[in-house]
This record gives C-alpha cells, sequence and structure tokens, in this order.
C-alpha cells in the first residue's frame, strides 16, 4: 500500500523541505557554518525539496539526479530559485567526466539523504565523493540501515500485507521474492526491492567503508524513530538510546535511520 508521498510529488517535495529545515540542515550546521555563498551538492536531489532551506541561507546549490522526471520536476517547483542563479538540476550521473570536470574540488558540502541504500558499487562510489569537494569540505550521509524493520523499503509496495511485514527483507532472495509475488506485486515493485536489496548497506559495512576511504566521522546520530516518520506514520522522531548506538550488529535492527557528517 503505496503511502501518499509515493505517488504525489508536490507531498513528497513539502516533506523533504521540512524535514531538511528541521532535521538535516541542523545536524550538517553542527559541523558546518553555513552562509551566503556556502557551495552544496545534493547526489539523489529528487524534487529538490531537501536544498530548499539551505538556498534560503544563501548557500549555492546543485542538484543531480538519474531520474530526468524528478529534475523536470525540480526545475518547475523551484524555477524562481533557479531562474536567480541560486539553485540548479540536473540530469547527470556523477560519474561523467564532463561533471567532474565542471565540479572537481567545488563544493563544501555533499549531502546524500536516502540515497546512498540504492548507490550500487558503495566502496567505489563512497571514495570518488571527494574529488567534489574542497579542502574541508564534508559529506552528509542519511539512510535506513538494511537489518532495520523496513531496511527493504517494503513500504512501497502496492499491497498493505507486504507494506506493512517488517524484517522479511533480509530473508534468501527467493523466499523474499516468493513472498512478494505470493502477494500480486507488480514486476515494478518486485525489480526496485531487488535492486535494494542488491546495495542494502548496514552501519558496520558503512563505516569500514569509511574508514578504507580515509573519511573520518565528524558527527552522527542514530534514531530509534526516524524523522521522516512523522509524515509516513505519525510517529515522533527519538533519538537512539546512546548504549544501543555502541552495540555492532544489534543496533542495525532498530535503529530506523542514521545521519553522519564525514570529511
Amino acid at each position: 500500500m503505496a503511502l501518499k508521498q509515493h505517488l504525489d510529488e508536490k507531498i513528497r517535495f513539502e516533506q523533504q523541505v521540512d524535514n531538511s529545515r528541521s532535521y538535516v540542515l541542523p545536524f550538517i550546521e553542527q559541523t558546518m557554518p553555513l552562509h551566503g555563498g556556502t557551495r552544496v551538492l545534493e547526489v539523489g536531489c529528487g524534487e529538490g525539496g531537501v536544498l530548499i532551506p539551505f538556498a534560503e541561507r544563501g548557500c549555492i546549490c546543485v542538484g543531480v539526479d538519474l531520474n530526468p522526471l524528478r529534475i523536470d520536476i525540480a526545475n518547475d517547483i523551484s524555477a524562481k530559485e533557479v531562474a536567480a542563479g541560486k539553485m540548479e538540476f540536473l540530469y547527470k550521473n556523477v560519474y561523467d567526466a564532463d561533471f567532474l570536470e565542471r565540479f572537481k574540488g567545488f563544493f563544501d558540502v555533499i549531502i546524500l539523504k536516502d540515497a546512498i541504500e540504492h548507490i550500487p558499487e558503495q566502496e567505489k562510489f563512497i571514495p570518488y565523493l571527494k574529488n567534489f569537494l574542497k579542502i574541508g569540505g564534508q559529506i552528509y550521509f542519511g539512510f535506513p540501515p538494511w537489518y532495520m524493520p523496513f531496511g527493504g523499503h517494503q513500504q512501497i509496495c502496492e499491497k498493505k500485507i507486504t507494506s506493512m511485514l517488517p524484517w522479511y527483507h533480509i530473508l534468501p532472495n527467493f523466499l523474499y521474492k516468493g513472498i512478494l509475488k505470493l502477494a500480486g506485486e507488480n514486476e515494478g515493485v518486485l525489480k526496485e526491492l531487488g535492486e535494494i536489496k542488491d546495495t542494502q548497506i548496514t552501519i558496520e559495512r558503512f563505516e569500514r567503508i569509511l574508514k578504507k576511504s580515509g573519511l573520518k566521522v565528524l558527527n552522527k546520530q542514530h534514531y530509534l524513530i526516524n524523522p521522516i516518520y512523522k509524515y509516513k506514520f505519525g510517529l515522533q522522531p527519538r533519538k537512539q538510546w546512546a548504549p544501543i548506538t555502541h552495540l555492532p550488529y544489534l543496533r542495525d535492527f532498530i535503529t530506523t535511520c542514521v545521519y553522519y557528517t564525514v570529511g
């Protein structure tokens, strides 16, 4: 049973803006002062709502996404900001040579909000992002750990039972896919959920990639209740109990969201 924000881009945009203003921007600002001229890149920007609060601060914002429809929506919704040169939305792959040539060493902040769990070859991708950072720049990651109850993004399912059933995404592929097919999920849903299962990322693997990439954790926050759940389920955000955050593997199962800034 897909949620309304999965079907309505305007609702999704408004939720992106509110979540960014209330949680993402304040978290980033704990380690990176934001001001007029701060250069911000969002990878996987969707409709561009996450960048709006940064543009309001006077930041120079660039959003990039592989979905041309969402880039069109972003350019339409934020037409005034785009026309004023405050924002730019690009249908590009960050691996493209012309993108790297234009933006190498350009950004103070790179944002990946609910994006890294969708990106393949994260061991290659995360260190590659350093190419776009200025000296002293930082990267923000916000994502749901794979082993948390809905880490498979099964909330996008069209059937109520498969959208609300927790943890079954961690079953072997043939069982997971079999449950989805038995429930009557369409091929589009099967494909998207299969891709997320292929790119799954845990807190432990993420931190190992950071260490191997030479990136240091500057700040982190784990959530028992993801801030976006106030839109999805009417639940108030709640930070994870501190002792749990130090228990490898167990924390993945009961932490619904993590925020990191690294540099």
